[in-house]
């Protein structure tokens, strides 16, 4: 009888609900919530935006996804094994992030945040292969959107009540024992995965490659990686710093991006060779299977681009208003990461909802739109500033896991361009998952997945660097106004490549693949 449950439909997308509180939760803990830790720590908005470079390991996932496909841990079933593993590393790295002071071991704060990414990465590469194996294509829709709702829950709780308690007029507890808190949160996702996750069938599987030759080729792939960083830091970087004036700070960070986009330039293909000559073959077969698809390389390009915009304006966001604007972490908390979250997941709710009934182009391209617009929201909150609308009184409340001790000003301007971002991106989040879902084949769907969403955490990990400096070069206000900018060639190319997606609803991915 319990086995039968654990089959049915209602707990397929139940777990899947769960595996998207699951994936979010950590991302939060690198992300806007460490912003917060790095901010009250008083480091400087530029080294901060640097920061989210630990989420590197987001846009490098595919490259050790091949292993996920290929192997599999004795007695736990497919998927399951490295889930289980996987969040119960992130809840001991967690630990030990929360004996780190920020301020004092920066660096050393810095690297276990990027093992944390690591980590995390690694199970985002299980759960997006386990939805997309075991979703139906009618099924994608809800599923995509239960998956941003557990996501979003997830953020609400890391990204939001941590604010919280955070915050002198919440609990006023310090951050490291928030960390220690979520990584017992971590632990018990990992019991709940390991007892009550469905099976996954077995029936597409990628090929059986031969093993040694997949580890020796990941190996060569990291090699290649220790390779560019060297070439990078050691020649790269002393050559372009001489070509600045480095007597200015805001040339010192121009150089730092420029060696970066460099270090890029040099890792890459020193990775696509060694992967090559060293023959990976699950990742090679994997990739060839997806470049068979008709216009693969400008699905690519399209991924980095929809969510461009979005990334711009959320990637500061957190020291933009404590430090741009002027609020306090509770109303932060409160607004940014409560009722927006709610807002974010009601997004989501309805556009699932409307893609039933509009298809994935007319959704992607409406939804777009509408983040884009909603950009203009932070525009307006760093030209009017705190107050413009005025604010309402928050009551002071204790729900036994957050609460404030004294009521709290919520400023309305602020409601406004929250709601608007996160109920929007929430709508563009739905129809973007399922988008990626479409395009996977589920014998690779751990590589393939992870190489595209790989892809879309371009945006958001690497515009981190560039917005520091952009903000700190133009001024908020500015900076927004460019965050909108950046969304129209995504929107664009979308125009230009309507047939191309409208194909993509049909259940078999057959049909677009070359002769």
């Amino acid at each position: 009888m319990f086995s039968k449950l654990l089959q049915s439909r209602g707990w397929k997308l139940s777990m899947i609900l769960f595996l998207g509180f699951a994936s979010g939760l950590p991302l939060a803990l690198t992300g806007q919530a460490m912003q917060a830790w790095l901010t009250v720590e008083k480091i400087d908005i530029a080294t901060i935006g640097f920061f989210s470079l630990v989420g590197l390991p987001y846009t490098f996932k595919f490259l050790w996804a091949p292993l996920m496909d290929r192997f599999e841990i004795p007695f736990f079933g497919r998927r399951r094994g490295w889930l289980v593993i996987s969040q119960l590393s992130i809840a001991g790295v967690l630990v030990l992030l929360s004996t780190i002071s920020p301020s004092q071991n920066t660096q050393t704060f810095a690297l276990v945040a990027a093992l944390i990414a690591f980590l995390s990465a690694s199970q985002d590469i299980v759960i997006d292969a386990y939805r997309t194996d075991t979703l139906l294509p009618s099924e994608r829709g809800a599923g995509a959107s239960l998956g941003v709702l557990g996501y979003r829950l997830a953020m609400i709780l890391s990204g939001g009540i941590t604010f919280v308690w955070a915050d002198a007029n919440g609990n006023n507890w310090s951050w490291s024992k928030i960390y220690l808190i979520m990584a017992a949160v971590m632990a018990a996702a990992a019991v709940l995965s390991l007892l009550f996750l469905p099976s996954v069938s077995k029936n597409n599987i990628a090929p059986k490659t031969n093993a040694k030759n997949d580890l020796i080729g990941f190996f060569a792939l990291v090699i290649a990686v220790v390779i560019g960083y060297q070439l990078t830091t050691k020649i790269a970087s002393p050559l372009i710093e001489k070509m600045f004036d480095l007597t200015n700070a805001n040339n010192k960070k121009w150089a730092d991006m420029c060696s970066l986009l460099f270090g890029l330039g040099i890792t890459l293909p020193l990775g696509w060779f060694a992967s090559q000559k060293a023959k990976f073959e699950t990742l090679n077969i994997s990739l060839k299977n997806y470049f068979s698809i008709k216009g693969a390389v400008s699905f690519l390009v399209f991924i980095i681009l929809y969510k461009l915009g979005d990334s711009f304006a959320g990637t500061l966001l957190t020291p933009f208003l404590i430090k741009g604007v002027g609020f306090t972490t509770a109303e932060i908390g409160v607004v940014n990461k409560v009722i927006g979250m709610w807002l974010t997941i009601g997004g989501a709710l309805l556009g699932g909802a409307v893609m039933v009934k509009w298809g994935l182009f007319r959704s992607l391209f409406a939804f777009g739109i509408l983040q884009m617009i909603s950009n203009l929201g932070f525009w307006l909150l760093a030209v009017s500033g705190k107050g413009a609308w005025g604010s309402f009184s928050l009551p002071a409340f204790d729900f036994l896991i957050v609460s404030l001790k004294e009521a709290t000003q919520v400023d309305w301007l602020l409601l406004f361009s929250i709601g608007a971002e996160n109920i929007t991106g929430g709508m563009g989040t739905a129809a973007f998952v399922a988008f990626l879902m479409a395009l996977c084949n589920q014998k690779f769907s751990a590589t393939q997945y992870a190489l595209l969403s790989a892809f879309s955490a371009v945006g958001r990990v690497w515009v981190g660097p560039l917005a520091g400096v952009l903000t700190d070069s133009i001024g908020w206000s500015s900076f927004f106004i460019f965050s909108t900018i950046a969304a129209i060639p995504g929107l664009a190319m979308l125009y230009k490549m309507k047939d191309q997606i409208q194909k993509l609803e049909t259940p078999d991915l057959t049909n677009l693949a070359e002769d």
